[in-house]
């Protein structure tokens, strides 16, 4: 959700700092790219040197190279070594703001204005939004494989947390599938994620529950807070997908997200969230029918009740992304 991430999430890191670029609304200087990247340059020529260098000294059981022999090593790779470092990764913005926000001496800073400056064309259609999305979460995953910004020189305290926080709600497509199987496990088996449904497992759920909301409320107040929470939660496929091509150590291929509207329907990207609508539903009615026409006593009047509801949000929630792949514009 757009105002969720530029109005709250972006605009409330600026207290420390770590407000990061995200595209094409974004404006740098450009002597301070310049220098980060020519820091970057130099340091990974360095580290490669050191690599070549310990290859060599085993090799040739000497302890120590000769200087000349260093700085002709040096050369080649420098040579080879492209002087690019933002534009091959799939996540070249955020990218950017890690290296100058890390920096060292230069204390660059970089601030969300919460004024709006520029429009531009969002994604306008579900195969757009799903190519940006997978690159969103693959990049920053990748970053985090490689490069982490929890362990990188340079970062406060403050911009690790933010970084961080921006690598771990891209892990979120684990437990968005476990809370979207949670229930279904219930409703089929009668089987439950607690060891019961008492008093006592509502006396101390619902204050927890209302709280969190009430808290999320204010936090984002004039902000749609549903409409983000269940788009996060219908990203649960692209983002597993990401997960596992990262895992797997696949390069992330920068795919250039459409700007003109792609024709056609889009149900083939969202059959996991169709899948998981469908056997809820199925779900549903096969726990009732046991309940309260079979009496099946392996299910509880709180367990049915609580998973009727479980159910039922994470239908409306998937139901809009599933809506979406249908849409086609008035012509």
């Amino acid at each position: 959700e757009p105002k969720m991430f530029y109005d709250i999430i972006q605009r409330r890191r600026n207290w420390v700092n770590a407000s990061f670029c995200c595209g094409a609304g974004s404006i740098h200087r450009r002597d301070a790219v310049m220098e980060a990247a020519l820091k970057c340059y130099a340091d990974n020529i360095e580290q490669q040197v050191e690599g070549k260098s310990k290859d060599l000294q085993k090799l040739t059981g000497e302890n120590t190279l000769d200087d000349g022999l260093v700085s002709m090593v040096r050369h080649n790779i420098a040579q080879e070594e492209e002087f690019t470092p933002y534009r091959f990764h799939v996540s070249e913005d955020i990218y950017t703001s890690l290296m100058l926000h890390s920096d060292e001496g230069r204390n660059w800073k970089s601030v969300m204005h919460p004024a709006v400056e520029s429009k531009m064309l969002s994604p306008q259609d579900l195969l757009s939004w799903s190519v940006q999305r997978f690159k969103y979460a693959g990049g920053t995953l990748d970053i985090a494989r490689n490069d982490n910004p929890v362990f990188r020189k340079g970062l406060s305290m403050g911009q690790r947390v933010m970084y961080a926080s921006t690598v771990w709600s891209y892990l979120g497509g684990v437990w968005n599938a476990l809370f979207l199987i949670a229930p279904l496990v219930y409703l089929f088996t009668a089987i439950a994620p607690v060891s019961a449904y008492t008093a006592d497992f509502f006396i101390h759920i619902l204050p927890f529950l209302i709280s969190m909301e009430l808290a999320f409320m204010m936090g984002t107040w004039g902000i749609a807070g549903y409409r983000s929470k269940a788009s996060y939660l219908s990203f649960f496929p692209v983002n597993l997908s990401a997960i596992w091509t990262v895992v797997k150590g696949e390069q992330i291929k920068f795919k250039v997200t459409p700007k003109d509207r792609q024709e056609g329907n889009f149900l083939y990207l969202v059959w996991p969230q169709a899948t998981v609508i469908g056997l809820t539903a199925l779900g549903l009615l096969y726990a009732s029918f046991q309940y309260f026409a079979l009496g099946n006593d392996s299910y509880s009047l709180g367990g049915i009740l609580v998973n009727i509801f479980w159910g039922l949000n994470n239908i409306l929630a998937l139901s809009g992304i599933v809506m979406a792949s249908l849409w086609q514009p008035e012509q």
